[in-house]
């Protein structure tokens, strides 16, 4: 082997790796070095010395996002205990060094119970002809109240579901009328600080448990095949609240007229109910949205303006739906002498609505006793035929039966779709309850609303079971009972409300008149209830009537076509004392409705999308503070 010589290639070679090494490790090291020390200076850098920061301590009761409320003389859940309280702990408060925010002031006690667009005052400015006058007559904009609508003294929380459909606090809903006016029929009771619904009504006075079991045994009621009901007239809607053990959904609406407070009654309860009155409008729900329809002694004139307001009925009936009448005139030999008119009167009259009913293709079912019971056909084909014998009412042409916002009623029949056999039934079969509510709604499965196919339906109840999933997290309450009213100010497809069925709540869908689709026959074919609505006027109910509002999306929807601090003031209007207020929008439109609702004494938080940090879309949580008006000085 050749000796290798210092000056060799070979060892200059080694050395260089060696000192290659050297440089490579020193300059790692270095780097670990200044990481540390980076990161050292970092966190003492946000330690709490600065004048514009101050500590939040784990207990520190300050941060409490409300004040407490008092139920059966009990302390209730605050957002502290109930796990609403929407501070982070742990963390840095930067002061607020902003201009202090003005504060919408409180209304007067006078609007205690102000319903906008049904004012008494407003309403006499309107004909009495076809009782226009208690149809929706909304303020203008000069007109328009930029207030905080007050609580009476003394309101206390609702008593939870199931017990709200037999009790509600006197101070809540402070009117003994009805109580006085109704005491025989057992309408409502004064019991000291409460009243109680024993659940009886005009024309049931062993009550509406036992009158619904007569109508059991002249129709199915339980096995599913009817789900969503409409009472016209409604009173405090103890025939819907004893339908609901029965997984029937009503809606019961009622004018706001000299029963007072009828529907604020209902609501109360926990039983879902509009203000509403037929008039000259149609009512707002889509065509054949309820599987039965109810009107007891509701003094609506059925045989009156050819049949007008029985064709209304007809148009949102379902195919094969009833029609239940009970009071006048029906039985009318055995208490014509108790309702101070003729038996000719009377005879007339259930003459005049068996005529109406057999020119529109009803079908009578059976008259017993006080009940009567008329079926709408499954479709029109003999309906067209008979058009050969009854010239009117006609079939209505062209017209989109569904609309039905601000859409005169037509003394004409609303064609139902179109069918190959007799035995079909028109626009397609529902599934019977509770398998209604996740199965493919016919008008999706007849491609009827364009863009909506079978699988995105599908897609949206799978989204909507994870988004409310991830609302139980952030608000644990929403499964222990705290809610019981709901409403989905931009419903969609239903989703939410399919979800939120597994609690005890009822969902007041709302569908946005200017919607991109007319999603509400949808709703109600999965067996949901809803209407239609302008979220630029004031929702057609009493103040305090909803413990928990979803908004997904309606401020970008609204934002450009009217001043959403007026929203936000309905908003405010129908939310009760402690109500929870869910948003879903962009950040920008978030920051602009957080500004406003501080100003309403709401507290609020806003936070990441259910998927994470990334998603532009997020959550702003809000609860309404507790506070009620001054007793007046005339008080």
């Amino acid at each position: 082997m050749a000796k290798e010589y210092a000056g060799s290639p070979k060892i200059h070679q080694s050395e260089s790796r060696k000192l290659r090494l050297t440089w490579i490790l020193g300059v790692s090291g270095l780097c670990v070095i200044f990481y540390i020390l980076g990161a050292w200076q970092n966190s003492s850098v946000l330690k709490p010395t600065l004048s514009d920061v101050s500590k939040v301590e784990c207990d520190d009761p300050s941060r409490a996002a409300l004040p407490e409320n008092n139920r059966h003389g009990e302390q209730i859940s605050s957002p502290s205990n109930a796990k609403l309280d929407f501070e982070a702990h742990h963390q840095l408060d930067i002061k607020d060094t902003s201009p202090v925010m003005e504060k919408f002031p409180s209304c007067s006690m006078n609007f205690s119970e102000y319903t906008p667009c049904q004012d008494a005052t407003r309403g006499r400015r309107f004909p009495r002809q076809m009782l226009v006058y208690r149809e929706r007559h909304c303020p203008a904009n000069d007109e328009l109240v930029r207030c905080l609508i007050p609580a009476p003294p003394g309101y206390r929380t609702p008593f939870k579901w199931p017990q709200s459909r037999d009790f509600a606090w006197y101070h809540n809903i402070p009117h003994k009328e009805l109580s006085i006016e109704k005491a025989v029929q057992n309408w409502i009771q004064v019991e000291g600080e409460r009243f109680r619904f024993p659940g009886g009504g005009t024309m049931f006075p062993r009550g509406a448990d036992a009158y619904i079991d007569d109508i059991n045994e002249l129709i199915p009621l339980t096995d599913g095949s009817i789900r969503t009901a409409i009472d016209t007239g409604c009173g405090v809607a103890s025939w819907g609240a004893y339908l609901l053990k029965r997984n029937i959904l009503a809606m019961s609406f009622a004018p706001r007229d000299t029963h007072e407070a009828q529907v604020q009654f209902a609501l109360e309860r926990g039983v879902p109910a509009m203000i509403g009155v037929m008039a000259s409008m149609r009512i707002p729900y889509p065509a054949r949205s309820f599987d039965m329809a109810h009107c007891s002694r509701c003094l609506i004139p059925w045989k009156a303006l050819d049949g007008l307001y029985l064709i209304e009925v007809d148009r949102v009936l379902r195919p094969g739906g009833y029609w239940i009448l009970s009071g006048p005139p029906i039985h009318w030999k055995k208490y014509y002498k108790g309702w101070e008119r003729t038996q000719e009167d009377l005879k007339q009259e259930q003459d005049g609505i068996e005529e109406v009913a057999k020119r529109i293709c009803w079908k009578k079912v059976i008259e017993k006793e006080d009940l009567s019971v008329w079926q709408k056909p499954i479709n029109h084909n003999e309906c067209i035929k008979s058009r050969e014998i009854y010239k009117t009412p006609h079939i209505c042409k062209n017209d989109n039966a569904d609309v039905a916002w601000y859409k005169k009623m037509e003394t004409c029949i609303t064609p139902l779709p179109e069918v190959s056999n007799d035995d079909d039934v028109a626009g397609g079969e529902l599934q019977k309850w509770p398998e209604r509510a996740f199965a493919v709604p016919p008008r999706i499965r007849r491609e009827t609303i364009p863009g909506i196919t079978p699988e995105k339906f599908e897609e949206d109840n799978k989204l909507w079971k994870e988004r409310v999933t991830y609302y139980k997290k952030i608000i644990p309450t929403l499964s222990h009972g705290r809610y019981r009213n709901v409403m989905d100010m931009n419903a969609n497809l239903g989703g939410f409300a399919a979800a939120m069925e597994k609690f005890q709540v009822w969902v007041m869908n709302v569908v946005p008149v200017n919607s991109d689709h007319d999603t509400l026959g949808v709703i109600y074919e999965r067996g949901f209830i809803g209407t239609y609505q302008d979220w630029c006027e004031a929702f057609s109910t009493y103040p305090r009537t909803y413990d928990f509002i979803h908004a997904d999306s309606v401020f970008s929807i609204y934002q450009d076509r009217c001043d959403i601090t007026y929203i936000l003031l309905e908003m405010d209007r129908i939310l009760r004392p402690e109500g929870t207020v869910v948003f879903r929008d962009t950040v920008e439109v978030l920051v602009k409705v957080q500004a406003i609702t501080k100003k309403m004494r709401w507290n609020s938080k806003i936070m990441d999308h259910e998927t994470g940090p990334f998603n532009p879309e997020k959550i702003l949580i809000a609860v309404k503070s507790y506070w009620t008006g001054e007793p007046s000085k005339d008080q």
